[in-house]
C-alpha cells in the first residue's frame, strides 16, 4: 500500500501485521506522520488497553492537519488491547522493552516492532491512571532534555524512575511519558491534548511558545506492597509528605504506618493487583527562569 500526503499529513498504512509464533494474525498498530521528511519525534499512545485518553489526542491532531515545522510520527500502539479494551494481552506491554521478534506473547514481538518504529526518535507516551488527577511525567533519569522539557509541560510534577525502569519503553527509547489524569475521564482526554501540543511546541514541531513553571521532582525509592484482602484503603495524598507514624493504607482494614517520611505516587486501593503504589524522595525544585529587565 502506498502512503499518501494531504495537506502536510503522510498517512501510513492504517496497521500493520503482526504474526505470532502460535499462528495467529494480530493488528498491531497505528502509524501516521505530521509532516515530510524523517521524524526525529514520536508520540505514542495506547501502550495500555485500557487508556484511550492518548489515542483521543492522537487522533484530534490527524483531523486538525496543524501545519508543523518537524515532521512528527504518531502512534498507536496495542491495537489489539484497545479493542479488548484490557490493559494488555499476554502481559504489560510497559514491561517489556526491548522485546523480541521470536517471543511468544503479543506484547513482546509488539514491543520489538516498537522499537523498530521509534528508532532515532525522542517519544512522548500518553498513560493515564486510577491514582492522581492532574497530569504529571515520568522519566528514566533526569537528563538535560528531561530537565528542559517537562517544566515547559503543563504537569504538576516530574517522577525519576531508574530505580523501577526494567522493562519500559523509555529503557529502550528515549522517551517522556505523562499520565494525563484518572482513567476513561474526558479530562484525561482533554488532558492528553493539552500535552501531547505542549510537548510539540517545546521541541519546535508547533509554532508558538509555552509557559514555564516550576516543578518539584520525585524520585522513586520503593514498592509499597499490600497482601490478599476484599477491601483496600488509600488515607494520604499523592505527592503529599507522609511524616512516620502516620497510617497511609489499609488492607481488610490492617492499616499500614510509615516507618520513615516518604512522599507516595501512583497510590491508589486498586490501581495495581499487588501493590498500593511506590515511596519516593523530594530531590529538587525546578526553578522556571527569572525574567531580566
Amino acid at each position: 500500500m502506498v502512503a499518501q500526503t494531504t495537506q502536510g499529513l503522510l498517512i501510513r498504512p492504517k496497521k500493520t501485521e503482526l504474526h505470532l509464533n502460535s499462528g495467529h494474525n494480530y493488528q498491531v498498530m497505528r502509524v501516521a506522520q505530521l509532516g515530510t521528511g524523517t521524524p526525529e519525534l514520536a508520540v505514542v499512545a495506547g501502550i495500555h488497553g485500557d487508556e484511550p485518553c492518548g489515542v483521543r489526542a492522537i487522533e484530534r491532531l490527524l483531523d486538525d492537519r496543524p501545519p508543523v515545522e518537524r515532521p512528527v510520527k504518531l502512534i498507536v500502539a496495542n491495537e489489539k488491547a484497545l479493542e479488548r479494551r484490557v490493559r494488555y494481552v499476554d502481559e504489560d506491554l510497559n514491561r517489556a522493552f526491548p522485546g523480541s521478534p521470536d517471543a511468544t506473547t503479543h506484547e513482546g514481538q509488539l514491543a520489538n516492532r516498537l522499537v523498530d518504529e521509534l528508532e532515532g526518535c525522542l517519544g512522548f507516551s500518553m498513560h493515564s491512571t486510577q491514582s492522581h488527577a492532574e497530569p504529571f511525567a515520568i522519566v528514566n533519569g533526569l537528563s538535560d532534555r528531561a530537565t528542559t522539557l517537562c517544566p515547559q509541560l503543563p504537569v504538576s510534577a516530574m517522577v525519576e524512575t531508574s530505580n523501577f525502569s526494567d522493562g519500559r519503553l523509555f529503557t529502550a527509547i528515549e522517551t517522556i511519558e505523562v499520565e494525563c489524569g484518572l482513567q476513561g475521564s474526558e479530562t484525561a482526554a482533554e488532558n492528553a491534548d493539552r500535552l501531547t501540543r505542549s510537548f510539540l511546541t517545546a521541541v519546535g514541531a508547533l509554532p508558538g511558545d509555552t509557559m514555564a513553571r516550576d516543578l518539584p521532582i520525585f524520585r522513586l525509592t520503593d514498592v509499597i506492597r499490600k497482601h490478599q484482602a476484599e477491601t483496600y484503603e488509600v488515607f494520604v495524598d499523592n505527592f503529599s509528605r507522609v511524616d512516620p507514624g502516620n497510617p497511609f493504607a489499609a488492607a481488610d482494614g490492617d492499616a499500614q504506618v510509615a516507618e520513615e517520611p516518604f512522599y507516595p505516587v501512583l497510590m491508589s486501593p486498586n490501581g495495581y493487583r499487588d501493590v498500593f503504589g511506590y515511596a519516593a524522595e523530594k530531590v529538587d525544585v525546578l526553578q522556571r527562569p527569572t525574567a531580566i529587565d
